[in-house]
């Protein structure tokens, strides 16, 4: 019997003070980020994982989702870590097994899959998330107020980084529903729907596309909000030297804000207002906690629709042939 869920399969429960997790997935951002975040939450309980390799140390791990909950049927929700590429299988399984469903980044690889995962839980009763970290950044709520109480002329995103670095072996992120650069990428456009108001819009995209993928490598983009705010964002996955995760912001009268190194630092005419450690998947697992003690979800689409809105603009522009 489930001591904390609010799902249809979890009526008349008892509920209790923690709730159960496994993950399924245990590659590098699980080892990274989840794990440590669980363990850390003392209103959740890591249970298990499951992968067809990975054995993290002091997980119990099973080769596949379906024999983790044979094994462990007090497991309430599943953090999915998997490849975008399968999330909706995925996310399927656990769904009807009446868990809840946290859904690592982007939550799936198109909007139609993300969009039917949503309405699967919004139907079985149970709690969907789709995780956008860099929300959780510690600068971005500050640069979203500031950004509301004036007129903003302009916004420029640069997010560049080393692929060999931040992603070895992950020939995934290449493939078709990789999405590439715009891995890393969409972190910056779940910032830029947060603090920016209003819908934002793709004009035009140069999407440079290794001969040797199906994913691009880097990526020129214009955009710009429903009441003509400019913003420009670049990207690039082959980075060496200074990473850099950077949104520039100019208000009409002139006024600088600089959101950098993926939102932990602040930096407003010149002068550092925020300067802290990430702690990210903190702040996203308190969330689908009381998400899942509220009986609620939250699947926003809109950063994943800014990307396929530049799939669909772009202008596909052939690079050099990628090598690990």
């Amino acid at each position: 019997m489930f001591g904390f869920g609010k799902s249809k399969a979890q009526k008349g429960a008892t509920q209790t003070q923690t709730l159960k997790i496994g993950l399924i997935g245990l590659g590098k951002i699980a080892v990274d980020q989840h794990i440590p975040s669980i363990r850390a939450n003392k209103n959740l309980e890591l249970v298990a994982g499951a992968s067809p390799g990975s054995r993290p140390q002091g997980v119990v791990a099973y080769n596949t989702l379906a024999e983790m909950l044979k094994a462990h049927p007090e497991i309430e929700a599943v953090a999915v870590c998997t490849p975008p590429q399968v999330r909706l299988s995925v996310a399927r399984q656990v769904i009807e097994a009446g868990r809840h469903v946290f859904l690592e980044k982007p939550p799936a690889a198109t909007i139609g899959e993300a969009e039917l995962i949503r309405d699967l839980a919004k139907a079985k009763g149970v709690s969907a998330l789709a995780s956008w970290h860099s929300r959780y950044a510690p600068a971005v709520e500050a640069t979203r107020k500031w950004m509301g109480e004036r007129p903003i002329k302009s916004v420029h995103i640069v997010w560049k980084e080393n692929v060999r670095q931040w992603h070895p072996g992950q020939t995934w992120i290449f493939e078709a529903g990789g999405m590439g650069v715009f891995d890393p990428g969409i972190n910056s456009l779940s910032i830029l729907t947060r603090i920016v108001r209003d819908t934002v819009i793709v004009k035009s995209a140069d999407l440079h596309f290794p001969s040797n993928c199906q994913a691009p490598i880097q990526v020129e983009m214009n955009m710009q909000t429903d009441n003509g705010l400019a913003i420009r964002a670049d990207y690039d996955f082959l980075q060496t030297g200074v990473q850099t995760w950077s949104i520039f912001v100019e208000s009409e009268s002139g006024e600088k804000l600089v959101l950098s190194m993926g939102g932990t630092e602040l930096e407003i005419d010149g002068k550092t207002i925020i300067k802290e450690k990430e702690a990210e998947y903190s702040g996203l697992y308190a969330h689908f906690y009381d998400l899942v003690k509220s009986g609620t979800s939250d699947v926003d689409l809109s950063p994943l629709r800014v990307v396929a809105d530049a799939f669909m603009v772009g202008k596909r522009i052939e690079a050099p042939a990628y090598i690990e």
